[in-house]
């Protein structure tokens, strides 16, 4: 089977680069991870306006724990002041917004921001912005398996009927649609335990350009790119079979 689509349907994006580019102006990495939240919005309104359907941003890896505590704590505090002060507009642009990872680690105060701004917007039916925080992929799959064996061991679920479907439907709420485009900024060439399960057959696009500096522009270089991908799947171009 080959395929082409004009536009992807989900988008995920690794926001890599926020405390380079910080550096380079002579401030502390957080000083970068402020711009870097701040240029969330300009990206999901230009999503919304290529008619893209879900866009998943990488905000917090399992792995981001290890990174310097002052580091950590005031990225969960801007988790939580991006939370507050952007639920109106998210209402208003009919967003639907969805948090993906283990939050029970996170303090208690920042997931009661989450569960108020998942419960305003679940109505919503315009982009649904997927973002992950305290998320791995294998963690995700290591926690489908886990629900699927209690299910078959309490008889709910024969071994015989676990088909990838069955996987797909155990993954975090709202992460399992299939990516089409995955996008990284700041000039690494990999994926970090992102979406794991989704990006089996997603197209990869990275960039050198830091995820502060990654404009409305750039993210349509990266559709337009997407657009003009051969989606095999595994089968042969329309040019190999001639």
């Amino acid at each position: 089977m080959s395929e082409k689509k004009t536009c992807p349907e989900h988008v995920a994006i690794i926001l890599d680069g926020n405390g380079r580019w910080a550096r380079q102006r002579g401030h502390e990495r957080t000083y970068g991870h402020g711009f870097g939240a701040a240029n969330v919005k300009k990206i999901i309104s230009a999503a919304g306006e290529m008619g893209i359907k879900v866009v998943t941003l990488y905000a917090f890896s399992t792995e981001n724990w290890k990174r310097p505590k002052t580091e950590v704590q005031f990225l969960l505090k801007l988790f939580s002041k991006y939370l507050v002060e952007q639920l109106r507009d998210m209402v208003k642009d009919n967003v639907q917004l969805h948090i993906i990872g283990d939050c029970s680690v996170l303090p208690a105060k920042l997931r009661q921001e989450i569960a108020v701004c998942e419960s305003d917007t679940r109505n919503n039916d315009g982009l649904i912005l997927n973002v992950a925080i305290n998320y791995g992929g294998r963690q995700e799959i290591l926690r489908a398996v886990k629900s699927i064996a209690g299910e078959v061991r309490d008889g709910q679920l024969s071994v015989e009927d676990i088909t990838m479907d069955t996987v797909t439907d155990h993954l975090y709420p709202s992460s399992s649609m299939d990516v089409d485009l995955m996008i990284r900024t700041g000039g690494e060439s990999r994926i970090s335990n992102f979406l794991l399960w989704q990006v089996s057959y997603g197209e990869l696009y990275f960039t050198p350009t830091l995820w502060p500096d990654f404009t409305a522009e750039e993210f349509r270089k990266a559709v337009e790119w997407f657009s003009h991908r051969d989606r095999r799947y595994g089968g042969l171009s329309e040019e190999s079979k001639k």
